[in-house]
């Protein structure tokens, strides 16, 4: 057996992340990780670095750049002729984005002396963790004085949609079309689904976003989300609310869909249908009862405010427990746990975890809604200020959009910061580190801003908060 102070399961942005801290610290450390990329090799990062966060914003971005070559550089007097679309070029270096950076994260934990093993990781109770390599190698018996979960979150399956891994896909094979569909039909409107919708749409796909939900991003401020709405919608997502999914039927021209809203029942026919409905927390194989570790009834592991389970030893972050599911909140935890495990004091503000939507414009926000303030009966004012009084929005031609500031009304300390911008998730930062420190939108007010900038809208909520902006 070998002997380890901690041993991380799962090698994504919570696990990674928590072998790397602990091994810093001082603790012999190993990270357990089953993932294998389309060539059957290790492939560390998990669900985020190989199919989620970096390939879709690695496809967004191309996306984005033909429709901007397309559509939006003629009006800067930029004229390119023929423009020529290349899929497998652009799949081809979304994939290369991700190979450097799993060898990124193997050369990290190579650096850390981080010992990775690759296999199927079980809890055996005792601090001992079972592991099953992939081919016909002999299992491997791991002992751990603290065991980290790392495990993430895997796909919602629907039995009205059931994946088939050719019509009908969830995110990781609408992230691998081999041509452009030219209907695309999307089950759910939150992230993922918005994402995926708009990189295709971008490329010529007539999107359709069927969502069960009667209210759009109910999570986002409500004005935010209603001006997102209408953006995505002049892009030509037919973004449809209300919207249930009752069949799909996959057959050699497609896949029809049957779904019901308030005028009825309906069928409509796609070259390819997304699956997008969101994630749960992935805990197959790992056999938590052997351990003694809690599941909720949601299927998360069950876990203090500190990220320790119900047994002794044996910690959980990230998307396997509850809380949003986010790669940035996993990673904070993983950290906190590992300074935890070595004596030091650990803190991870839940309050303060930005939220980004990559679409285009981006959504952003960080702390709490207007909605949500009124709903627990808490005074507030609001300001706001929109990208199109914005001068280096207008030279950029990015002008849909803007930025809303909520504050105490009795304190001013700032509560809530919602952004739709085409730098959401860069200006939200500010917002973030502000809410940290307990900031006053006074405070975000008398800090200069340069200009010409889109930060300078920041500023300008900040002012508004107090009904004295400037330029508008």
């Amino acid at each position: 057996m070998d002997n380890f102070d901690v041993v991380v399961i799962g090698a994504g942005p919570g696990g990674y992340v928590a072998a790397i801290r602990a091994a810093q610290l001082g603790l012999r450390t190993a990270c357990v990780d089953a993932w294998r990329d389309a060539r059957g090799k290790p492939a560390l990062g998990g669900t985020c670095l190989n199919v989620g966060c970096i390939p879709s914003k690695a496809l967004l971005d191309s996306s984005h750049h033909y429709h901007n070559l397309r559509h939006r550089l003629p009006a800067h007097g930029i004229e390119a002729g023929d423009i020529k679309l290349d899929l497998r070029k652009m799949l081809a270096r979304k994939d290369k984005v991700v190979r450097t950076l799993t060898r990124g994260v193997a050369g990290l934990l190579r650096k850390h002396k981080v010992e990775s093993i690759t296999g199927h990781a079980a809890l055996a109770g005792g601090g001992k963790i079972g592991v099953t390599p992939h081919g016909d190698g002999a299992r491997r018996t791991l002992v751990a004085r603290h065991i980290i979960l790392a495990t993430g979150s895997i796909p919602i399956r629907i039995p009205v949609a059931e994946v088939d891994g050719d019509r009908i896909v969830d995110n990781e094979g609408a992230l691998a079309f081999s041509e452009v569909p030219r209907r695309l039909g999307i089950i759910g409107a939150g992230v993922i689904g918005l994402e995926l919708g708009s990189v295709w749409a971008r490329l010529g796909s007539e999107v359709t976003i069927l969502e069960t939900l009667d209210d759009f991003l109910p999570a986002a401020d409500r004005r935010i989300a209603g001006e997102a709405l209408k953006v995505l919608r002049r892009q030509g997502l037919d973004i449809r609310l209300g919207t249930r999914v009752t069949g799909a039927r996959a057959h050699d021209a497609g896949v029809a869909v049957g779904y019901d809203d308030a005028e009825g029942s309906h069928e409509g026919e796609f070259d390819r249908l997304v699956v997008a409905v969101g994630r749960r927390a992935n805990t197959e194989g790992l056999d938590p009862a052997a351990a003694g570790v809690e599941l909720d009834d949601h299927g998360r592991i069950v876990v203090d405010a500190q990220c320790r389970t119900t047994a002794d030893g044996i910690w959980a972050v990230g998307d396997a427990v509850a809380g949003p599911m986010l790669a940035h909140k996993a990673s904070e935890e993983g950290v906190a746990v590992a300074e935890r495990i070595a004596g030091h004091a650990a803190h991870v503000d839940h309050a303060v975890i930005p939220w980004v939507i990559y679409t285009h414009p981006e959504i952003a926000w960080v702390g709490q809604t207007a909605t949500e303030l009124d709903a627990a009966g808490v005074e507030h004012r609001e300001g706001a200020f929109p990208f199109a009084a914005s001068g280096r929005a207008q030279g950029s031609g990015e002008t849909e959009g803007l930025v809303k500031v909520i504050a105490d009304a009795a304190t001013d300390h700032i509560l809530g910061v919602h952004v739709l911008a085409a730098n959401a998730s860069e200006l939200i930062a500010e917002a973030v580190v502000a809410m940290t420190f307990h900031a006053s939108a006074e405070d975000i007010a008398r800090t200069i801003h340069a200009h010409p900038t889109l930060a300078e809208a920041m500023h300008e909520a900040a002012l508004a908060v107090d009904d004295r902006p400037i330029h508008i």
